[in-house]
């Protein structure tokens, strides 16, 4: 019986869904969102957190101040409170309220960004943090865009805990956000005893991949920046997923009683997509789910924004079964 005394040391890292009948070919999914934080952010929030307090950058007056979309704003706000830490999370509008509540009951104030600025939101986001700590030097930002314990965290735990489970592993499917969990396993798996073809999976509109910028109103995947924590030669290919699509699967793992967020929705479609082309049954194939779907409830799981920004038969037409071209 697991018993704990600080949120931050409970995370289930061997949990996954069978998703061959779904998908139509092999392919299991690793659930990360059964944590206190509800997401894999907490494995990158905990070693960024315990990465600045060896280094001696925070102190009892410090203010961590972090940008998110939202599921690292809130793995923040739980180790910061269980700390005794101030957090500052500067998200903006298309983070899901759920979320910004969720952030605020855990006792972070929340700063939303509602214009973007050069280089998107991400780009005004950063600039509001960069405005925050010239003007107080008590705020630390841990930036997760460029600090190492990013990636570091899922080449210590995320990509273990797959090669355990998955000794004959072919292809592993991971998302591109930050790029931390993309790196971080693609790391581990370029090192490992047999080879693993690492296929990221990106949103259409996002220029992470060098792709033309385009509308994204799904947080979680995609940016609107280059990562400077990505280094493509560790990715074997890329697929791009439409929004569109992202939310289609979603609502087709509801129907079987699955309830994941859009970061596993757009993970899942493009992973059956590039099975559907590349695929055989004797792949062995993961993918990573980001978190679950609770905090969507609002956004992807609610008809009329979902028709409002797609429109009224996108829940109507099948999701797209090949991947767009690879960068």
């Amino acid at each position: 019986m697991p018993v704990i005394s600080v949120p931050q040391d409970f995370n289930e890292d061997d949990l996954y869904v069978d998703l061959e009948e779904f998908s139509g070919h092999p392919l299991f999914l690793k659930c990360e969102g059964f944590n206190f934080a509800g997401s894999i952010k907490l494995k990158a929030a905990n070693e960024m957190v315990e990465a600045a307090e060896r280094d001696g950058l925070l102190g009892p007056d410090s203010i961590l101040v972090e940008s998110s979309s939202g599921n690292l704003g809130v793995a923040l706000s739980m180790i910061a409170a269980s700390k005794g830490y101030r957090f500052l999370c500067v998200t903006d509008s298309r983070c899901n309220l759920s979320t910004r509540l969720l952030m605020e009951a855990l006792g972070a104030e929340v700063h939303v960004v509602t214009e973007p600025g050069e280089g998107g939101f991400l780009g005004a986001r950063i600039d509001h943090v960069r405005a925050l700590c010239a003007s107080d030097d008590r705020h630390v930002w841990l930036n997760q865009y460029t600090n190492p314990s990013n990636g570091m965290a899922h080449y210590r735990r995320t990509a273990p805990a797959i090669a355990r489970q998955f000794p004959d592993l072919d292809v592993l499917f991971v998302g591109a956000g930050t790029t931390g969990t993309l790196m971080g396993c693609a790391r581990f798996f370029s090192e490992w005893h047999r080879p693993v073809r690492v296929v990221a999976v990106d949103s259409v509109g996002s220029v992470t991949f060098g792709d033309t910028p385009g509308r994204r109103m799904i947080p979680g995947l995609g940016t609107s920046v280059r990562p400077p924590l990505l280094d493509t030669s560790y990715v074997d290919e890329v697929v791009h997923v439409p929004e569109a699509d992202t939310i289609r699967v979603c609502h087709r793992l509801a129907r079987r009683g699955f309830l994941f967020g859009g970061s596993t929705g757009t993970v899942v479609s493009g992973a059956t997509s590039w099975l559907a082309a590349h695929g055989d049954e004797n792949l062995t194939a993961v993918a990573i789910a980001p978190d679950l779907g609770e905090r969507y409830l609002e956004t992807i799981y609610q008809t009329n924004w979902v028709h409002d920004l797609y429109g009224e038969h996108v829940l109507a037409q099948p999701a797209a079964t090949a991947p767009s071209p690879a960068v």
